[in-house]
């Protein structure tokens, strides 16, 4: 049995599913069934003289493990699940489909034009995920929402779509991926997220994809082993552990590649933007500790004009970043792009005898380009999880990075083109 998150499943002689639980860590949970005088309570001694058998289903995180032992429940129906409620109905989720919808808690399935999710072990568990839930994604909670802004609406929990009308068609899409997530469809959620952020970034919205990857970030990080939603309701330091949690994961792997990487406090990421070639520009952003630091961050204004050649560009941003002592030297060096861009900033920095960390990152496939052999040119593509934590700090540096670029090229652009 793993030490991981997950759901454990009694079968009792005839293979029948007796009785369904969630575990933070499965090893532990199981085990002290059967640990001697371990429960005063007697139905948990006919529980365990009834099991035959168990089988278990891992999952990355606790409240994962929530909702899948809800769904379990409500395909299998345990015997035992439900012996165990003391003669109390189960809470559910209800969504009611009404013209603006609204999300509620019931011990009740009536037949009406709502959608139940359920049934879950107990009330208190199922308003944390519920309360989590809305800092993602803002619902509505009463049926007749008065008209006027709500508490919950002065403090973004709550669309008020009764109010502002024209938002309904976006609440909507929200409420549908509150339902995909309750279906334990996390992967999808985020999927869809990914795709209205690259729509903002294409359109250059660059706060509202900022507003995705909040989201993003944090449905990565209540579903992360780490995260324990039933053990605290709030937690004031959510962003900062967050932001040490992609930090480690960073660090994690890639010091394997890097030995001299021992620490991240200052991390550079560097990106080129130009019109076929013309009024190039490269970006400098820095993070310290995982945050922007905006104070530090650099543009550069191209001077190479022979050709269009990113790799040149890219080379002399570095040369020029490199002859700035006076700017301390970061931990680690990101650049937007693969091995081309990477090779680029590795002879730059090879030449100024300088021993720093450099990975890139490949935009369609999102892999990390590292250096295979730091004494030799070779390279060794790493390739995380979308919903790894180091990536997703490497992919929001690369965007600020993108973001910065783009905004020093538009004034550029502008001056071109009153010049036509």
């Amino acid at each position: 049995m793993p030490s991981n998150p997950g759901v454990y499943l009694f079968k009792n002689n005839k293979k029948k599913i007796i009785y369904i639980g969630k575990a933070k860590n499965l090893k532990k949970r199981v085990a002290s069934y059967f640990v001697k005088n371990s429960s005063k309570d007697p139905k948990v001694g006919v529980l365990v003289k009834n099991i035959y058998s168990i089988d278990h289903i891992s999952v990355s995180s606790e409240i994962e493990a929530f909702l899948l032992e809800a769904n379990l429940i409500k395909k299998h129906k345990p015997i035992y699940n439900f012996k165990f409620s003391d003669d109390k109905s189960y809470p559910y989720i209800k969504i009611c489909k009404t013209e603006v919808p609204y999300i509620s808690v019931t011990r009740r399935l009536n037949k009406d034009n709502s959608t139940y999710f359920g049934p879950y072990p107990d009330l208190i568990s199922t308003k944390k995920v519920l309360k989590i839930l809305r800092k993602l994604f803002p619902y509505q909670s009463v049926k007749n929402h008065p008209n006027r802004k709500c508490l919950f609406g002065h403090i973004g929990l709550c669309p008020c779509s009764s109010v502002y009308p024209a938002t309904i068609q976006e609440y909507k899409k929200n409420i549908r991926k509150i339902e995909t997530f309750l279906n334990g469809k996390k992967e999808t959620v985020i999927n869809e997220l990914e795709k209205e952020k690259t729509g903002y970034i294409k359109t250059e919205e660059f706060e509202l994809a900022q507003g995705i990857q909040k989201k993003i970030d944090m449905i990565n990080y209540v579903t992360n082993p780490s995260y324990s939603p039933f053990s605290y309701e709030d937690d004031p330091q959510f962003y900062q552990k967050k932001v040490n949690l992609e930090l480690e994961s960073l660090k994690l792997h890639l010091c394997g590649h890097y030995p001299n990487l021992k620490k991240m406090n200052r991390i550079e990421c560097y990106d080129i933007s130009n019109i076929q070639g013309q009024y190039a520009t490269g970006s400098m952003v820095v993070f310290i500790q995982g945050e922007a630091d905006k104070s530090s961050y650099r543009r550069f204004k191209i001077q190479y004009h022979t050709k269009p050649n990113d790799y040149e560009m890219m080379k002399e941003v570095i040369r020029r970043r490199l002859k700035h002592k006076e700017w301390n030297t970061p931990d680690l060096i990101i650049v937007d792009g693969g091995k081309g861009q990477v090779n680029a900033v590795y002879e730059e920095i090879t030449k100024s005898n300088l021993n720093i960390p450099l990975i890139g990152i490949a935009k369609k496939e999102e892999k990390i380009i590292a250096i295979k052999n730091i004494k030799k040119a070779g390279f060794i593509e790493i390739k995380l999880p979308l919903n790894n934590p180091g990536l997703n700090l490497i992919r929001r540096i690369r965007d600020e990075a993108h973001r910065f670029a783009i905004s020093y090229h538009k004034i550029l652009r502008r001056k071109w083109l009153s010049l036509i």
